[in-house]
C-alpha cells in the first residue's frame, strides 16, 4: 500500500514540476493547492531536499523548486526516499533485503516466489514512470 507520505510527496513534486522556470513555491501554496497538512508537507519536502530532488530559497519569493528536470525523476527514487523498500515483504527487497524469521528456505517458499513477481512487475512500472509522465510536462 502506498503511504500518505509518498502519495503527498508525489503530489507536491507534480505541483512543482508544473511551475514555469523552476520558480520557487511556498509550502503554504502547495499545501492549499494539494490539500496536504502544512506540517506534514514540511517534513516531506525537507526529506526530498536532503536527498537532492529539491532546493529551497529563503525570504520573499522563496519556497521549494525542483533541482532536476521532471523527466529525470523516477518514481522508484521518490518512493525509496520517502518510504524505503518498495517490495511488500523484506525477503524480496532489492535494496533493503532481510531474511524472514519464519522461512527456512526462500527458494521453496511460495510466498517469496509470488512477491518476487509482484516486485518485478511493480518495479517495471515505477522505474519507467517519471515525474514528467505524471504532470504531462
Amino acid at each position: 500500500m502506498l503511504s500518505k507520505k509518498t502519495k503527498y510527496g508525489i503530489k507536491a513534486l507534480t505541483y512543482l514540476a508544473r511551475q514555469e522556470h523552476k520558480t520557487p513555491v511556498s509550502i503554504s501554496i502547495i499545501s492549499k493547492s494539494e490539500n496536504i497538512s502544512l506540517k506534514f508537507l514540511e517534513s516531506i519536502l525537507l526529506t526530498l531536499r536532503k536527498n537532492g530532488l529539491l532546493a529551497s530559497k529563503k525570504g520573499k519569493g522563496g519556497g521549494y523548486y525542483l533541482l532536476k528536470e521532471p523527466n529525470e525523476i523516477q518514481m522508484t527514487t521518490v518512493m525509496r526516499i520517502l518510504d524505503g523498500p518498495i517490495s511488500m515483504i523484506p525477503c524480496v527487497s532489492l535494496n533493503f533485503y532481510e531474511k524472514c524469521d519464519d522461512c527456512p528456505d526462500e527458494k521453496a517458499c511460495s510466498v517469496h516466489k509470488l512477491m518476487a513477481q509482484v516486485r518485478d512487475s511493480s518495479l517495471q512500472i515505477f522505474k519507467n514512470t517519471t515525474l514528467a509522465d505524471l504532470c504531462n510536462c
